[in-house]
């Protein structure tokens, strides 16, 4: 633990589990003051708890929410520095399996509520004290840059993702200079999300095997290995790191096997 974000006050969204969670706390212990957001609002509670943070109860696709979390985040703290855009879904289906409603749900959490997360976020990093200053964190996924065939909803939702960090990083680097805007990417990660894929597969422990086979490392991540890529983005050690792309998906996209 090095304080290397000590002071800053950063909101995740997704904060109730997983990378999200993770997230929150790697933040607190490297000194920040942390709020989450989740639809889950018991788990929620906890890791806030935990962490002596704060929770919101959120649904990212609501604009409405989205400024009702910021002015609550900057009632008691009075300024933002880092936001990680985690809320995310994932909608299985092949392009001619999706449904369009699956199709939509998806879209609107991982664009939109990652795209609203951006616009808000800028909002109160430009009005912070000392002028405008801040890192926005979005997670993306290694399917941002390949096409899963069985996942289309969600290929297309984290590509999109991709290229919406692109677009936020220019503008706020031409406009402001000093908020920054990153892409995170993982690989197949042990989160109680994938887990629930797992379960729901039918062979839980074939699922888990094929998954970790498909990275050189011949495992899945864990959770705070990618906290530890994000404090990297959110820290002033990646200062000069803006609509960059970390990848971190234990090789997969350097040896890809298929799906």
């Amino acid at each position: 633990m090095s304080d290397r974000i000590a002071g800053k006050v950063a909101l995740i969204t997704g904060g109730a589990s997983g990378i999200g969670a993770a997230c929150a706390r790697r933040f607190a212990a490297e000194g920040a003051k942390v709020v989450i957001t989740d639809l889950q609002e018991d788990k929620g509670h906890a890791v806030a708890a935990e962490i002596s943070g704060h929770f919101i109860a959120q649904e990212v696709t609501s604009e409405d929410q989205w400024r009702d979390v910021i002015a609550q985040v900057l009632a008691p703290h009075g300024r933002l520095d880092i936001l990680v855009n985690n809320a995310g879904i994932i909608g299985g289906g092949s392009v001619e399996d999706c449904e369009l409603d699956n199709w939509n749900r998806v879209m609107a959490v991982n664009v939109t509520g990652t795209m609203l997360g951006c616009k808000h976020g800028i909002g109160a990093m430009k009005a912070n004290p000392g002028g405008p200053s801040g890192s926005i964190i979005n997670i993306s996924s290694m399917a941002g840059y390949v096409g899963l065939p069985g996942a289309v909803a969600y290929t297309a939702s984290k590509g999109a993702v991709r290229l919406l960090t692109k677009s936020v990083a220019v503008h706020c680097a031409r406009t402001y200079k000093t908020i920054r805007c990153n892409s995170l990417h993982p690989g197949a990660i042990d989160t109680p999300l994938n887990q629930a894929a797992f379960a729901a597969s039918g062979d839980p422990a074939g699922m888990r095997a094929m998954f970790d086979t498909l990275q050189p490392v011949g495992r899945m991540a864990t959770p705070d290995e990618m906290a530890a890529c994000a404090l990297f983005l959110a820290s002033d050690d990646a200062s000069f790191v803006t609509g960059s792309e970390l990848l971190a998906d234990g090789g997969w996209l350097a040896a890809p096997s298929p799906l």
